[in-house]
């Protein structure tokens, strides 16, 4: 978790370098910079950063021009930083660059460090993922193992949340990343609305899959929609793989084939994490009792809920109601 100090914003340092990835340092700015609490407060400082200030060269023709060296880096709660060119070639950071070696250890112990990409190198060139489950963007996942064969490498998945350390798998799962970390921090009231706003689904849950290996279908071949749809409009009728395929007009086994390919994860998962929204949603904005709320989003029994709750979030309802409730 970051450090919150009384009323002030969160502070997130972004730290970027010569060839940075315009978008990921753009997602950044824009997901926590849109985030605020019922009194229209903005709940995040963002705050970019650098070797030295001044000029910073990206993988494209435009550059920029950023305002601090990296003396930010020492007093943020949140530090993320996202790729940049030098992360691709064969070995990246061995060793790290002394420069850089010293920007980054001006970061205090026990703040929330996060990488987008395969800024993962920078991470672990640190030590900083030494004992953390971690991913990276796919096409780096073999240099990645063989370069740190004892850190847990995940590559299926969009991103990974170790508590202090975090790190997304490419540049659309940075946006999936500063979204958990808001949910986390503020609740998914705050998360959801940031992602209305950026207009981007609210949640994907960080275990689906980076890519699909099959060709995704032409929007027009988007064939489970309209199940998804409505078993969203239905989660407290409990619905099953057969309904969702009736719903589709496809063989059970087609459905759960074609469900693979458009959502990256399998129906069951995918059902979970819609439920698990529903019910935080209801946690945070109702009175309604966890039993009921379990019947509402499908759970069944209380005990259902909480065992998910534990499994997937780490909390139980009632200590989820009492951090994010209104």
């Amino acid at each position: 978790m970051g450090h919150f100090r009384g009323t002030a914003p969160h502070r997130v340092a972004v730290f970027v370098r010569d060839g940075a990835l315009p978008i990921e340092t753009g997602i950044v700015h824009r997901l926590f910079g849109q985030a605020r609490d019922t009194t229209g407060r903005a709940l995040y400082e963002v705050v970019t950063c650098a070797l030295a200030p001044g000029p910073v060269r990206t993988d494209t023709d435009l550059g920029f021009t950023v305002p601090h060296g990296p003396a930010p880096l020492a007093d943020a709660d949140t530090v993320l930083v996202p790729a940049a060119e030098e992360d691709y070639v064969e070995r990246p950071h061995d060793p790290l660059a002394p420069e850089l070696a010293d920007a980054l250890a001006q970061v205090r112990p026990g703040t929330r460090v996060a990488s987008i990409c395969s800024a993962a190198f920078v991470l672990a060139a640190l030590g900083w993922l030494d004992g953390c489950r971690v991913t990276t963007h796919w096409r780096s996942t073999g240099f990645f193992r063989a370069m740190y064969p004892h850190i847990d490498l995940d590559p299926d998945v969009l991103y990974t949340d170790n508590g202090r350390v975090l790190t997304a798998a490419g540049v659309a799962s940075g946006i999936d990343l500063s979204l958990h970390m808001i949910r986390t921090d503020h609740g998914a009231a705050v998360a959801n609305e940031v992602a209305r706003g950026t207009v981007v689904p609210p949640h994907r849950d960080g275990g689906q899959a980076q890519y699909v290996r099959r060709p995704v279908p032409e929007p027009e071949g988007t064939a489970t929609g309209a199940a998804r749809a409505w078993a969203v409009a239905h989660l407290d009728e409990r619905p099953t793989l057969a309904r969702m395929a009736e719903v589709a007009s496809m063989s059970v086994r087609t459905f759960t084939r074609r469900f693979r390919e458009e959502t990256g994860v399998s129906p069951g998962r995918w059902l979970t994490a819609r439920r698990l929204d529903r019910a935080r949603e209801l946690l945070e904005g109702t009175r309604m009792p966890v039993d009921r709320i379990a019947h509402e989003t499908g759970f069944g029994t209380g005990a259902s809920l909480r065992q998910h709750m534990r499994a997937e979030l780490g909390v139980s309802p009632g200590g989820y109601r009492r951090t994010f409730g209104a």
